[in-house]
């Protein structure tokens, strides 16, 4: 068994056994059209940001205990995380893996090629969320796996780290700030040393929908800007949704220490005491 995917046909088989919890990352409204049988909606997965004005990553693990014990998910429950396709809701669906991961989830994978995979198939869909009895859900974050910016600041000085970058051209290059729009973050740039690699190269399409790559394509990938699977790697994006896509893709491979910075740049901007590259990067 991956323990990091499903694929669309291991889902249906298993799902009448009633051991899955199924969480659709999508929006209400989405959600609300049609889902996947079973399915309970937690989009927040998607929209929490976190910064150190909100609590960090304290009141981020209390946050996503409630959610997740509202919707009845127990840590050794066995969690499949979807949203629409892979390459278009900005690594909702991992970033809901990588928390899951991060509060001590026993069993948590991602729907491979998302709802659009399993619209492909031609299989079952409802209207009727899954009922749920809320519950107390137990965190015991993985701290190793979550860096914060002062990891950020050491890990600039440091030859021991690698930073990559995982946002969009734009942002990479400061021409935009944020997915959220030209002027959402005070700031626009990157964090000093960081090396490039945009999230999307962690995929391919087939039949018009995403998928990961190979272990040997994405080895390839990381190769291009000198990381090994031995490289202590830090990664950033906005608000670590696209980190959590690459982070997967990078662990299928066989990276052992992968890291997230989940504040992202969202926090880094906004704290003028945190340097920024703001020069024509060279790619």
């Amino acid at each position: 068994m991956n323990e990091y995917l499903i694929e669309v046909d291991e889902l249906h088989d298993i799902l009448a056994s009633g051991t899955v919890r199924l969480v659709d990352t999508r929006s209400e409204d989405e959600f609300n059209r049609s889902h996947i049988p079973g399915a309970v909606n937690i989009h927040d997965i998607f929209t929490y940001l976190c910064t150190r004005d909100t609590g960090g990553y304290p009141a981020l693990v209390q946050h996503f205990a409630r959610l997740f014990g509202d919707a009845g998910i127990k840590p050794e429950d066995q969690v499949v995380i979807y949203e629409d396709a892979m390459d278009n809701g900005y690594g909702q669906s991992c970033r809901g893996w990588f928390l899951f991961k991060y509060l001590g989830q026993a069993s948590a994978r991602v729907l491979h090629g998302g709802y659009k995979a399993w619209l492909g198939k031609k299989l079952p869909l409802s209207r009727k969320p899954a009922e749920t009895q809320p519950l107390t859900y137990l965190a015991n974050p993985i701290n190793n796996w979550m860096v914060t910016a002062d990891d950020m600041m050491k890990a600039i000085q440091s030859e021991d780290v690698v930073i990559i970058d995982c946002r969009d051209y734009a942002e990479w290059v400061g021409a935009n700030s944020s997915p959220y729009g030209y002027d959402y973050c005070p700031r626009k740039g990157r964090i000093p040393g960081a090396r490039w690699i945009e999230w999307y190269r962690m995929m391919t399409r087939r039949n018009g929908i995403p998928w990961f790559k190979s272990s040997a394509e994405v080895t390839k990938v990381c190769e291009g800007v000198g990381i090994t699977p031995e490289t202590t790697v830090y990664a950033y994006c906005f608000k670590g949704a696209r980190t959590s896509n690459t982070i997967l893709a990078m662990k299928m491979a066989g990276f052992q220490d992968v890291r997230n910075y989940l504040c992202s740049w969202n926090e880094w901007s906004r704290d003028f005491s945190l340097p920024i590259d703001e020069d024509y990067p060279e790619t």
